[in-house]
């Protein structure tokens, strides 16, 4: 029982460092609320640090929201905030939004199969493979078509060869995900464009479309626009009251793991913490995170030249970076990992001590920020344990010994949980 306490206890402390009302920006205008870094204990040598290692890999803007709100926004060079630029593939969770709302509006399944919108004929394939690709298999790369082929952004009957039966192979291959367009199209019955534009960008005030580059649907916007989008998604589909995606079903399977294949992959949105992960143009499996640095819940809009948009629901933020790679990676999941290495390092200053429960004694842990051993600074003979929590809640040690040793564990915001005689008591701490 007394473990269910601390658990529900450790849930709060959580909640209290991280959940706050969301803030909505107004659809119309330039009026956006803001944080002021040093709030969140953000120091300003760590922000130009990250600024250097941005600019110098040819980042062109750069946003961070926490509670909806900007606490960091930089643009480089000629950009501006109002310079429209590709989403590249990181728009491909635009077009699965979409889908989502088309089907709440009731003009397909994502269960159909993808030849009623399309020609019969549409792929090289026997029209009985043909007949087994969903909608459902478009959003989830696992068409089993064949990726590795002269261009794979080919669209044409020609290049759409089979490889295996539909929903048994996990591949990233644009040129099914493109078609899924033309399926939105044909049954809205309108442009995807006017579509998105009365269901996602007048609700929300994003602007920017998609336009034709080569057999690709790309969107373009301005990085407040993708800033918009992220803050939706945060708010699972609600935009400060409207609930624009009332699917709640396809919602929630979009942002989850969608197929046993490639468990970091839901519907056209990259998945972290899943316990492996695939990348484009590979069949490896890899084992751990797609992004060891960042949040284990980040979910990921990402797209080649190094366009993403990371969402972290237990921490209430939203940050995004658009621009151009040294690689030519299709997912620079490298370069998106390095970034939160910077973003993890913004907080140098001891966060405030927190005490939640019953006992006079106060409590500290010193030095903090720490780089391998602290003390807690208690009656030793009323301690009885010391456990570690990172920020998502994992417990990472526990110890018996107010002196603990810390050195092994990442860079970032820890909670230690003190037990004593009289209580059990929290505070935050750096490990530098």
């Amino acid at each position: 029982m007394k473990k269910g306490i601390n658990v529900m206890l450790f849930t709060v402390i959580i909640s209290a460092f991280n959940a706050q009302s969301l803030y909505f920006p107004p659809n119309i205008g330039n009026t956006w609320d803001t944080i002021a870094p040093a709030s969140l204990q953000y120091c300003q040598p760590k922000i130009d640090s990250m600024y250097n290692f941005l600019e110098a890999n040819n980042t062109k803007a750069f946003i961070l929201l926490k509670d909806g709100k900007i606490v960091l926004e930089k643009y480089f060079g000629n950009h501006t905030a109002t310079t429209p630029w590709q989403w590249a593939s990181a728009g491909k969770t635009i077009t699965a939004f979409m889908t989502g709302i088309a089907q709440q509006e009731g003009y397909l399944s994502i269960s159909d199969t993808t030849s009623n919108y399309l020609s019969p004929g549409w792929t090289n394939c026997t029209s009985q493979q043909e007949e087994k690709i969903t909608i459902r298999n478009q959003l989830t790369m696992t068409s089993g078509l064949e990726d590795n082929v002269t261009d794979p952004y080919c669209t044409l009957p020609s290049c759409l060869v089979y490889n295996a039966e539909a929903g048994t192979r996990w591949a990233y291959h644009n040129a099914p995900y493109t078609l899924l367009d033309s399926v939105l199209e044909v049954a809205i019955g309108q442009t995807l464009n006017n579509y998105t534009t009365q269901k996602l960008k007048t609700p929300t005030g994003m602007t920017g479309s998609f336009f034709s580059v080569g057999y690709n649907n790309v969107f373009f916007s301005n990085a407040r626009s993708m800033a918009r989008f992220g803050l939706l998604i945060l708010n699972n589909g609600n935009w400060n009251g409207n609930q624009i995606m009332t699917d709640n079903n396809y919602f929630n399977e979009m942002v989850n793991t969608s197929q046993s294949l490639n468990q970091a992959y839901g519907y056209l949105w990259w998945l972290n913490g899943k316990p492996s992960f695939m990348v484009p143009t590979l069949q490896t499996v890899f084992p751990g995170f797609m992004s060891p640095n960042a949040p284990a819940d980040m979910i990921s809009a990402i797209g080649a030249g190094g366009q993403f948009l990371n969402v972290v629901p237990s921490q209430n933020l939203v940050w995004l970076r658009m621009g151009d790679e040294p690689g030519n990676s299709l997912v620079p999941f490298l370069l998106n990992d390095q970034i939160w290495q910077y973003v993890n390092e913004l907080v140098c200053q001891p966060a405030e001590q927190i005490e939640l429960e019953n006992g006079n004694q106060a409590v500290e842990i010193y030095p903090n920020p720490v780089n391998n051993i602290f003390n807690v600074s208690i009656d030793e003979q009323g301690f009885q344990e010391i456990i570690i929590y990172n920020s998502f809640g994992q417990m990472q040690l526990q110890s018996f010994e107010i002196q603990c040793a810390i050195g092994h564990l990442k860079k970032g915001l820890y909670i230690a949980e003190i037990r004593t005689t009289t209580g059990t008591k929290f505070t935050k701490f750096i490990k530098e």
